[in-house]
């Protein structure tokens, strides 16, 4: 049974930092490319970043790039994200997702999905 699991969020200021962990179990972790991506109340599911399957290659949206930094561990089945600089803006639930192939900012690219973990912001 496939499982991803985030953890890391939090209610935190504006301008803070949070690392958020997505911990991967019953699949071949190196194999997938690892994105995540953040919902809002009444808003679709947005991308944020990728990270190919070797970590070389890195991806981010607009909103947070300069901001937001995306990792993996691929030894320890577990991806990363860093989110500096935080805003109220940022507010939202965060899942990871991994995918074997296809456009990685699309969200019904990616196979499998971890239950999200919620970030707050505030002003």
């Amino acid at each position: 049974q496939v499982q991803l699991v985030e953890s890391g969020g939090g209610l935190v200021q504006s301008g803070a930092s949070l690392r958020l962990s997505c911990t991967a179990s019953g699949l071949a972790f190196g194999n997938y490319v690892i994105g995540w991506f953040r919902q809002a109340p009444g808003t679709e599911r947005d991308f944020v970043a990728s990270i190919s399957r070797s970590g070389k290659n890195v991806y981010y949206s607009e909103d947070v790039k300069g901001r937001f930094t995306i990792s993996r561990d691929n030894a320890k089945m577990t991806a990363f994200l860093q989110m500096d600089n935080l805003k109220p803006e940022d507010t939202a639930v965060y899942y990871c997702a991994a995918a074997r192939n296809g456009n990685i900012g699309y969200p019904g690219t990616y196979n499998y999905w971890g239950q999200g973990t919620q970030v707050t912001v505030s002003s």
